[in-house]
């Protein structure tokens, strides 16, 4: 597969575009090596979830679940693995099976920027960032320069697949030493169309709802924001259940100092979850009342980060801690209950230290090391089947509650990175990292044999393990940056080698096999672990651009990933299969066009551990476009998917839901249908 990516590459090199250039979607801007950056203002869709926008910036993709469920994937990584930041806050989902991931609580429309770190990010870009790592950022505006300024953005859009809509505003009114903005949101949509008919349930809606203030004396800012996000009825096909509600209160206190010789950065976040799922409301309900289902779950989170920058040195200290509880019931039952997290809380501490230098006016280099100590425990739990005397059950409850849950543990990263100029027009580069990872709480103490598994989506029951050992990766990476006058193209090949990776492997406690049998209908797959194995990642991903002329340019992403189990032979589970994104675009005076192909090669190389199944391959063909009334107002229109091509999306999954009239149960989830959309942004 390296082999094929590097033909890839040579390809291309030929056929590369400046950075500079101005293009109509989702603009990829390499502003510094390790960094791509998605400026939300060069897009025209209107899409709810952040997530999807992943899917053109290079050595990403996304893993989806339902329409506004969308986890990042960066180089085969995904979940836990992957840090997504919101304007600088860490947030845990609310669900066990992530139907609220991090970047849901992003809007897109929201959003000012979407940043992806290229490869190895540095030690001070997060905790845990073995598989990488994304900065999402709202619109703030900006301080006056003098006197009082009022300005804002408003934005309204829809698209046909599935009748979606969306309007979006926020408006700041700032001084030189006063800043204060508020904004709303409300977006939903119904179920969406494929060729062969609708996918059901993957309607949604949402309200969101902000407001900050900031306060500028000096070199000194202060900042307060609070942000409401309320989610009702969204279908999630992947998974067993759906949304009912998701009520999410967010907020965030930041100081910032420039001053001449150093800067301070520090800030305080946290964030109240309530999450509400059943698996009868949206789709159709079990033909048993016994069978409904009904998880009521609830998430505290709180954190803090301080650091200070002087001269080439950077260091700080952050901390993070989250505390789960989930109680799954029958509404036709008063009687039965699975309490299956407890205060499941994990919390936290690490400091680090960077320092970047330059040898002779030559190579320039980064280092950096992070210390991280985590802290992980659970209440005793207990559920109706125990306590009726079901004996997997009441074996399953008691060895989890006679256990030692309380577990410490502390992890080492550092990062090493090297840029060497060769000419004016390329820097070569090389990097060389250790990342750790401690288990999530879903991992350790998962201990009835259920689905929730932060949406790995694969059908089977987990259970989990409280003495699993985190993750620890040792990764290389070289490659280059060219810029020509018309083109440039900068490469990135890569080898991840992960020790204790995390992976579900078959269950050897009888009481989970028992318990599996009893509840689940025959010939139901027997229940995984979480257990420590070994793994790999490897590939190559590619940017570049090529300018034809003044008003016609090329650009476009190649990204080919290969994960593997290292202790024995099988793949590892949803990796996206090689991909490539090309986009031709036309710009001249108002107007800008685009015509863009996605080309998804098949996913062969599949888990054998997760009864995960192969895709076949496809190409998609989008059309889209822009005109800039005046110089405030601008319209988006455009068609996805231009030749109603039925296809399936390696990371949608598949369907969950029983008796789709359209999707059997099992099936893979098919992708949406021709889609034509259209959006009106004022700026002022």
């Amino acid at each position: 597969m390296l082999r094929t990516g590097m033909s890839l590459l040579l390809v291309l090199a030929a056929a590369t575009v400046s950075a500079e250039e101005r293009i109509i979607e989702e603009m990829v801007v390499t502003a510094k090596p390790d960094r791509r950056t998605i400026e939300l203002d060069q897009t025209v869709g209107i899409a709810p979830d952040s997530a999807t926008l992943l899917r053109k910036a290079v050595g990403a993709n996304v893993v989806s679940n339902g329409p506004i469920t969308g986890m990042a994937q960066y180089r085969g990584m995904s979940r836990f693995r992957v840090s997504s930041r919101i304007d600088g806050g860490v947030i845990s989902p609310g669900g066990p099976n992530w139907m609220d991931p991090p970047l849901s609580y992003a809007p897109a429309a929201h959003l000012d920027t979407l940043e992806v770190y290229r490869g190895i990010a540095p030690v001070s870009a997060g905790q845990e960032t073995i598989g990488g790592v994304i900065n999402a950022r709202t619109w703030t505006g900006e301080f006056a320069e003098s006197g009082t300024v009022l300005s804002g953005r408003a934005r309204v859009g829809s698209q046909s697949v599935n009748n979606a809509s969306l309007v979006s505003s926020a408006v700041v009114l700032a001084s030189p030493a006063q800043r204060l903005k508020v904004s709303g949101l409300t977006e939903q949509a119904d179920d969406g169309a494929f060729p062969g008919g609708k996918v059901q349930p993957s309607e949604y809606q949402r309200q969101r709802y902000d407001a900050g203030y900031s306060l500028r004396r000096g070199s000194h800012t202060v900042s307060v924001n609070y942000g409401r996000s309320d989610t009702g009825d969204a279908g999630t096909p992947a998974l067993a259940m759906d949304i009912r509600n998701i009520d999410a209160g967010l907020y965030r206190l930041d100081y910032e100092f420039a001053g001449e010789r150093f800067s301070l950065t520090a800030r305080a976040y946290g964030s109240d979850i309530d999450h509400g799922m059943t698996n009868y409301h949206l789709r159709p309900a079990p033909a048993s009342p016994a069978a409904y289902r009904r998880n009521i779950t609830d998430v505290r989170n709180r954190g803090f980060a301080l650091e200070l920058r002087t001269g080439h040195w950077t260091a700080g200290i952050d901390g993070h801690d989250e505390i789960h509880n989930s109680d799954i019931d029958n509404p036709n039952n008063p009687g039965f209950f699975v309490r299956s997290f407890d205060n499941a809380g994990r919390r936290i501490v690490g400091a680090y230290v960077e320092h970047q230098f330059t040898h002779d006016n030559d190579w320039t280099l980064e280092l950096g090391v992070r210390l991280n100590q985590v802290r992980s425990d659970a209440d005793p739990v207990d559920a109706t089947p125990a306590n009726m005397g079901m004996p997997p059950a009441v074996a399953l409850r008691d060895t989890f509650n006679d256990a030692d849950r309380s577990q410490r543990d502390r992890n080492v990263d550092w990062v090493v990175k090297a840029y060497r100029p060769a000419g004016d027009r390329t820097v070569w580069y090389a990097g060389l990292a250790r990342k750790s990872r401690s288990p999530a709480y879903q991992e350790r103490y998962l201990w009835l044999p259920l689905q929730a598994t932060a949406g790995l989506a694969d059908g089977r029951t987990y259970t989990g393990n409280p003495d699993l050992k985190p993750e620890v990766g040792h990764e290389i990476e070289v490659g280059f940056d060219w810029n020509g006058k018309r083109s440039a193209v900068a490469p990135r090949v890569y080898y991840r080698q992960i020790d204790n990776y995390i992976q579900g492997i078959p269950s050897t406690d009888p009481a989970a096999i028992s318990f599996v049998a009893m509840m689940n209908s025959p010939g139901a797959p027997p229940p995984l672990e979480f257990h420590n194995v070994d793994a790999v990642f490897y590939g190559v991903d590619v940017d570049w651009r090529y300018r034809l002329s003044r008003h016609w340019a090329l650009h476009g992403v190649i990204n080919v990933v290969r994960g593997e189990r290292d202790d024995r032979d099988d793949d590892l589970y949803r990796l996206a299969p090689a991909n490539a994104v090309v986009e031709l675009t036309y710009h001249r005076r108002a107007w800008e066009f685009a015509l863009e192909t996605l080309a998804y090669a098949a996913q062969n190389k599949v888990s054998a551990a997760n009864g995960e199944q192969p895709t076949a391959g496809y190409a998609l063909w989008n059309i889209k476009g822009q005109w800039s009334i005046t110089d405030q107002v601008k319209l988006g229109f455009g068609i996805d998917n231009l030749a109603d091509r039925e296809y399936v999306d390696h990371l949608a999954g598949t369907n969950r839901v029983p008796n789709n009239p359209d999707i059997a149960s099992g099936q893979r989830l098919p992708g949406f249908g021709r889609n034509a959309f259209a959006r009106l942004d004022v700026n002022w």
